[in-house]
């Protein structure tokens, strides 16, 4: 494996691959981002995974905006779920792989224990409904795939948030944050390493599951923030689900169960505090 295809570049956790990618000149990397290969169009990206000779697609292009998604379902399902399965088919006939990320969405987060990759899924989203088709698409089209389902990630690019909370917390006296849901933030930067060892050792297929370790509320996840932050002027109020409506619902329980992925791999996985931590000082130094 020699030719490495990143789409979605210009997102969280292409921007993250970007970087490290520098560190692996054993691989010639193809970033592309919408303006370089839509994919979308089947026949682009046929021609483009032919003609670079690519052996393996890293797919971090999605539709993310999880409410605008309820009402735009065309779209978020041509990008979650129809053009994973035209990467997946054309580097599936040249024999290649594919690792392609997906999500805790794919649940329903009634659970109460950390979710593993064969259990059941039941998405209760749209976004959800079609990144599952995505991942269904890409295993039909390309035995050598891998599939890596994150949650709330974050980074030091683009919207997030961290960034959200940040801000929020430098601007206001008071901000209410949603305590009855639960899960685990990633920082993209964690998933990009944990990516490059599965390219670097090698794609094992089937279904994986990658955030940092720990478990945390969004309300707790704030208070860490503005904690290692030094903000200290900004009283947080947790509140209840109901009391923040969205068009899209939100999992209750969306933690993962990681052995799969550190075993495989041999990988170890950061906490999340001390991931927070690193990237909160990024951004501050920028």
């Amino acid at each position: 494996m020699k030719n490495i295809l990143i789409t979605g570049c210009n997102g969280q956790l292409g921007n993250e691959m970007r970087l490290q990618a520098q560190g692996h000149p054993e691989f010639e990397f193809f970033f592309t981002d919408v303006k370089e290969l839509d994919i979308t169009d089947e026949k682009a990206v046929e021609t483009f995974i032919a003609s670079h000779a690519i052996d393996c697609v890293v797919n971090c292009a999605a539709y993310t905006a999880v409410d605008k998604a309820e009402a735009d379902e065309a779209l978020c399902d041509k990008l979650n779920h129809v053009a994973p399965g035209y990467l997946a088919r054309a580097i599936g006939r040249q024999g290649g792989c594919m690792v392609h990320v997906s999500t805790d969405y794919v649940f329903d987060g009634t659970a109460h224990i950390p979710y593993r990759e064969n259990d059941a899924t039941c998405p209760a989203t749209v976004y959800g409904r079609t990144k599952l088709a995505g991942e269904e698409a890409v295993m039909k089209e390309c035995p050598r795939a891998a599939i890596v389902r994150t949650a709330w990630l974050y980074s030091t690019f683009g919207n997030n948030f961290v960034k959200t909370m940040l801000r929020l917390g430098r601007e206001k006296e008071r901000l209410g944050v949603i305590f009855d849901q639960i899960g685990t933030p990633t920082y993209a930067r964690d998933l990009a390493t944990a990516i490059f060892a599965m390219l670097s050792q090698g794609i094992t297929p089937g279904i994986y599951h990658f955030s940092n370790e720990g478990v945390i509320s969004w309300y707790d996840f704030t208070k860490a923030i503005h904690r290692i932050a030094g903000i200290g002027n900004c009283k947080v109020n947790p509140l209840h689900t109901e009391e923040y409506p969205t068009p899209a619902a939100r999992p209750h329980y969306s933690v993962l169960d990681k052995t799969k992925i550190k075993e495989t791999y041999h990988i170890e996985i950061p906490y999340w505090e001390d991931s927070l931590a690193e990237c909160i000082a990024l951004l501050e130094q920028a």
